[in-house]
């Protein structure tokens, strides 16, 4: 059974930082690519930052230059390092994985709540 644990959020000041991590379990090894997406109250859920399996990023715009997506391969974990936080980033952070995104085969954790105070 797939498993993915967050953990890192918290209450942070403005222009604070904060890292989170995921780890994922049960997925005999194979993972297409890994994700941190957020879903403020009364918005929908929307990416913040993605890494495939070879290495490659992809960023929200409002997440370029203050986000860093990092992986363990290895380990099946991945780090999303967030620095220069505003207001706007308070959120339930989510992890995912994607184990094909040819098949859309997706697991989501249960989320982290970051809240970055003014």
């Amino acid at each position: 059974q797939v498993q993915l644990v967050e953990s890192g959020g918290g209450l942070v000041q403005a222009g604070g930082s904060l890292r989170l991590s995921c780890a994922a379990s049960g997925t005999n090894g194979r993972i297409d690519a890994m994700g941190w997406y957020r879903q403020a109250p009364g918005k929908e859920r929307e990416l913040v930052a993605v890494i495939a399996s070879g290495g490659s990023t992809t960023y929200a715009d409002s997440a370029k230059g203050r986000f860093t997506i990092s992986r363990d391969g290895a380990k099946n974990l991945i780090y999303l390092q967030m620095s220069s936080l505003k207001p706007e980033d308070t959120a339930v952070y989510y992890c995912k994985a994607m184990l094909s995104i040819l098949y859309g085969v997706a697991y989501w954790g249960k989320g982290t709540q970051v809240t970055v105070s003014s």
